[in-house]
């Protein structure tokens, strides 16, 4: 099945309600299941997260986390130290070949017993139960952020806590911060100095209950629609204006492609700025918030704007390789583009091939990244259920705004 997007007006207007961030979320989770007091209120929706708390609920041994990247991150962290439990944990075959070999060495020097249970360095992975026997860990935070979040989560429940230094360009930083302001919200002491993390062991926290933040990601779409509308003014909630989520930096890059935004309470209203003069070429550094590239991609493309992407190199291991799949699409819509390990370039041009079909590749970002454009040429979008992963009201809330969405 997929969905046709053909809209007839480009002026949108809505209140949305979006669910909890997932990358809160799916931290939370793992915090709440070493420490039960804590309570959870707009966890998100997604089915990354529904993953989580199913595997933390299983009794299994085997756990089929399909396509979560998190949940393999932070679950094989987890398991590796619980006591008497021994699980098989698996995915997708795109899964299998994501690589986690960074995080399981650092376990293993710690005392983790993992093997591999097909290629070497990545999933599927045997975790049999073990005692941590040692608190001091290096290892590179050049890959993927979420290693050292992984760690970081487990860390109050290692005896005499847990030293982490990092090595290497630091990926994703927001993603790191926002772990330890989750874990000093909670009541766990963490020192952060330059590469250099320190954390001590809690053994018990008092009663907590925490609000998780709406998802700065999915709210990168509704910026997206209003760059490309004529006149648009959408309500998003619940945000705050000081946000632990590095994709909030949203703000200051649609700023410059005619968004304007403003906080009422924890409302933020997205409207589009009259008399806007656009610019011809945008550069930006997205090392800090990788996955809105694809968003602002497909955006300057449908406003003609040229663009220059860096800090990408995390986008070849995500759901898909996201800067091919990325490139595949747009050249197929007329676009003009390149991509290199770590970049992704787009010229400027004022042709877009109409009628369509975007391949998704599985990727829960590719469907909603392009969907905005059906704004400036009709589209049809593969497989529109994968927007599960993270947003399962995608379309409905589209559909709440005034866009045509049809299955087909």
């Amino acid at each position: 099945m997929n969905i046709q997007l053909i809209n007839s007006v480009n002026n949108f207007y809505g209140n949305i309600k979006i669910c909890g961030s997932k990358s809160e979320s799916n931290r939370l989770l793992i915090l709440k299941a070493m420490f039960p007091k804590i309570k959870l209120n707009n966890i998100s929706n997604s089915d990354d997260t529904k993953t989580i708390i199913t595997a933390l609920k299983s009794n299994e041994k085997k756990i089929d986390i399909h396509h979560a990247g998190t949940a393999m991150r932070f679950l094989t962290a987890y398991f590796a130290f619980q006591s008497k439990k021994e699980v098989f944990l698996t995915g997708s075959k795109r899964m299998k070949e994501r690589p986690i070999k960074i995080l399981v060495e650092a376990l293993r020097e710690m005392g983790a017993l993992i093997s591999y249970h097909e290629n070497d360095g990545f999933p599927p992975l045997l975790i049999r139960s073990s005692r941590p026997s040692k608190n001091y860990i290096k290892l590179s935070s050049s890959l993927s952020s979420q290693y050292v979040s992984a760690l970081m989560l487990i860390a109050p429940k290692i005896p005499n806590g847990l030293f982490i230094e990092m090595s290497g360009r630091m990926t994703s930083m927001s993603y790191i911060k926002m772990t330890q302001s989750i874990l000093e919200n909670i009541g766990v002491n963490v020192k952060f100095n330059k590469k250099k993390i320190s954390i001590t062991n809690k053994l018990n926290i008092d009663s907590k209950t925490v609000k998780v933040e709406s998802d700065w990601s999915s709210a990168s779409y509704f910026f997206s629609i209003v760059a490309l509308s004529k006149d648009s003014n959408i309500r998003l909630s619940s945000f705050k204006k000081t946000s632990l989520q590095g994709d909030s930096n949203l703000i200051n890059i649609y700023k410059e492609l005619g968004v304007s935004s403003k906080f009422e309470d924890d409302t933020l209203i997205l409207k589009k700025q009259t008399n806007f003069t656009f610019p011809n070429h945008i550069k930006l550094d997205l090392i800090d918030s990788p996955d809105i590239a694809q968003t602002i991609a497909v955006t300057c493309f449908g406003l003609g704007i040229s663009c220059d992407l860096f800090g990408l190199h995390t986008l070849k291991i995500k759901e898909t390789d996201r800067l091919y799949a990325l490139k595949k699409e747009l050249i197929k819509l007329g676009a003009d583009a390149y991509s290199t390990e770590n970049s992704f370039h787009l010229k400027s041009s004022k042709n877009i091939n109409q009628n369509i079909m975007i391949s998704t590749y599985e990727d829960h970002r590719m469907a909603m990244a392009f969907a905005p454009l059906s704004i400036k040429t009709p589209l049809e979008i593969e497989n529109p259920d994968v927007v599960n992963k993270s947003y399962p009201n995608f379309w409905n809330d589209l559909y709440s705004i005034g866009f045509q969405c049809v299955k087909k």
